[in-house]
């Protein structure tokens, strides 16, 4: 496993690194946290669930948080990059909402230093939902009369229907999606029958191979960070190699686009691994579509290793064992318009 030298050595250190295997190797935490100012109610949860699930927060009228965050599934669209409401395409890949709730940032370039900021960002984006601002969003949810009932009886005030109130109750509820009770989960707490000899071994191997350098910790995206601050690592590391032009991975400026700094360029968030087993296509791109071939993608540009095709399967059937009990959903009911409609273009 690199020690903490080699990576000062490169610049790439952003926080402290593992050490402890017992800190390598956790359990998913019992409880999200929660910021003081937004608690959670059920009131609200339903609320964020209803927001969550309407497309009307999209110009068009066609795009919902769950048309690229599908919560019914794997908590993506499972492309490479999404299609917004003008059927534009994205430059990243969409990132699983399920676990989004444990990360100190959002995106992959950590703008977003919260659920409740990260939710304000797709509906003005005029890539994704293309409404013109916050207040064009606002207009249309004070439009529809049981959106005012709601935000009334949630939040109170003189003014209850605000896009800060609207975030707030999006983020609310994606606070209640994570996915625990995975195989790796019930063999940390003492099953030693949840994990196959060959995930065991894969285990074993994430750790010797130097992968938990930043896939450690509960969630296996670094070391737990207070909220609002990134661990970020350069991606790819190690760009002389065939799989950095075959994939194309080092044509995104990464974190660089959005501070503007020169150190940023190619620095994006360590992604969790829970769930990976069913997240594909993997990497910023969504370039790479089989696991097997991002291990082996990882194992050259991040560690310089070529891996066998038994280390490979082995780290697969690990990575496999990270995929937790998805929640039970049930689809909501939105809030009509009587004897009209809001979507007239």
């Amino acid at each position: 496993m690199f020690g903490v030298s080699f990576w000062k050595k490169l610049g790439l250190v952003c926080g402290p690194l593992i050490a402890s295997s017992a800190l390598l190797w956790a359990q998913m935490p019992s409880h999200v946290p929660v910021p003081k100012d937004n608690p959670q109610t059920a009131a609200k949860v339903e609320l964020g669930k209803q927001l969550y699930f309407d497309p009307r927060i999209s110009v068009t009228g066609t795009v919902s948080c769950n048309s690229c965050h599908n919560i019914m599934s794997n908590g993506t669209d499972s492309r490479p990059v999404s299609a917004g409401a003008h059927g534009k395409l994205g430059d990243r890949n969409a990132p699983t909402v399920f676990n989004a709730a444990f990360r100190s940032v959002q995106f992959w370039d950590g703008r977003a230093a919260s659920l409740e900021e990260q939710a304000k960002g797709p509906p003005t984006n005029p890539v994704e939902m293309g409404m013109p601002d916050g207040e064009a969003i606002v207009e249309r949810i004070r439009a529809i009369p049981g959106y005012r009932q709601q935000f009334a009886k949630v939040f109170g005030g003189s003014q209850p229907v605000t896009f800060d109130h609207m975030a707030q109750a999006i983020a609310s509820f994606e606070r209640t999606l994570v996915t625990p009770g995975s195989p790796y989960d019930r063999f940390m707490a003492g099953d030693k029958n949840a994990l196959s000899p060959a995930a065991q071994r894969g285990l074993k191997l994430m750790e010797s191979a130097g992968c938990t350098s930043c896939h450690s910790g509960p969630q296996f995206n670094g070391p737990e960070q207070p909220m609002g601050t990134g661990f970020y690592m350069k991606f790819p590391l190690n760009d002389h190699n065939a799989y950095v032009k075959k994939y194309n991975l080092d044509a995104d400026e990464g974190r660089k686009e959005a501070t503007h700094q020169e150190s940023d360029e190619h620095m994006f968030v360590v992604q969790s691994l829970r769930n990976v087993e069913v997240t594909a296509p993997y990497f910023h791109n969504g370039s790479v579509k089989g696991l097997d071939e991002a291990v082996r993608v990882m194992a050259q540009t991040q560690l310089g290793k070529t891996l066998n095709g038994s280390q490979v399967q082995d780290i697969v059937a690990f990575l496999d064992s990270l995929t937790g009990e998805f929640p039970h959903i049930t689809l909501p009911r939105l809030p009509e318009t009587p004897n009209t409609t809001l979507l007239d273009k």
